[in-house]
Parts: C-alpha cells; structure tokens; sequence
C-alpha cells in the first residue's frame, strides 16, 4: 500500500522518512518515550535510520504497520502513531508525542484522525490499544479519543527485556458514529444487572 496523508485543523500527518531520521533520533531521547515505550533504550542514531529508512517504509509496502508522524504546520515532530495490523480485521494502535509538544492535545486529535482512517479506509472493526500499567498519559488519550477501558492484562507485554501488566481497551466504527463492515452483537445484559 502507498503511504497516505492525513490532516486535521491542526496538523499534518504523514509516512516518515530519512528527512526525519534527526527529529526522530532528538525525540527517542526521552527518557520517558524510552520507559514506556518499546523503542530501544539506548536509542542510537541506527535505530532512528533503521526506523525511517527500513521499518517504516517496509510495513506501508507490505500492509502491515500503518506509522504516521504529526507535525505541526511549520513541521516540527510533535507525535509518532503506528497502527499494526492484526488478524480478525483488527489493528492495535500506539503512539509517542515529544517532550516539548506534550499536553497540547495533539496525539488525541492525531489518534482521532488515524482511527477514523482505519475504519473508513481500511474497514478494521475493532483498533485495541495497550499499555504498560502506570502509562497514566497513554491512557488519557485513549480516554480521550473513546477508547472503552476493557481490563488489565497479566504479563502481556514485554518491555527492557521484563513481562508486564499492560491495560488494554478498545475502540469500535460505532463509538465514533461509523457503521461497522461486519455485524456486531454484543451480548443481552442479564436480567436484574
């Protein structure tokens, strides 16, 4: 599949490349991207171009794993979305704003327009995200952008080599008005719950 572009009132979101290889490098500094994310820690300079100029061209080509960086209109990187394909019409998201650009409201807004897509264009049903308990910040914006908090998940995620408890939570076409390309029944409610 070719690499497509987004936008939103805010913000332009598109493949990355080795254009980004530096702004991507600066951004994997961080010790926090670093703790809760699965980037490797240290982060060189041939992680940033191994990313750019291999990973993320190879998932748009094979359909894989959909990366997205959000940049602001005078193209600085405030945000990395991936959606990974998975089995069953689903896709697991995840996602990483910079340091300088946190709090603004701009991976909601991103993650807003890349499940959007997800549903429109690529018909998934369902897009599942996780993260490691305790990533109180990924888990606002899951909150934010409708994500349906479903449980906690023991030992499902693997991170510095170590298994942890990650929160899992889902997000449905009908939770953001879109009709769904399968049927969904979800289940009675017992009677008196």
């Amino acid at each position: 599949m070719e690499p497509v572009t987004l936008s939103t009132s805010r913000l332009l979101l598109r493949t990355v490349g080795a254009q980004d290889t530096g702004a991507v490098y600066a951004a994997a500094q961080d010790p926090d991207i670093q703790r809760w994310t699965t980037v490797p820690s240290p982060y060189l300079a041939e992680h940033a171009r191994s990313f750019t100029g291999q990973f993320v061209p190879d998932g748009w080509a094979n359909g894989s794993v959909f990366t997205f960086g959000v940049f602001l209109p005078q193209g600085e990187l405030a945000a990395m979305i991936g959606l990974t394909r998975h089995p069953l019409n689903t896709a697991e998201i995840g996602f990483w704003a910079t340091k300088e650009h946190r709090g603004h409201g701009y991976t909601a807004e991103a993650v807003t327009a890349v499940t959007r897509w997800a549903f429109t264009e690529l018909s998934f049903d369902r897009v599942e995200w996780r993260a490691e308990v305790g990533n109180q910040a990924s888990r606002k914006v899951a909150e934010r952008t409708g994500f349906t908090f479903e449980g906690t998940l023991r030992s499902a995620v693997t991170n510095a080599g170590t298994r942890r408890d990650c929160w899992v939570a889902g997000l449905l076409p009908s939770d953001l008005s879109l009709p769904s390309p399968s049927p969904y029944l979800p289940p009675k409610s017992p009677p008196g719950a």
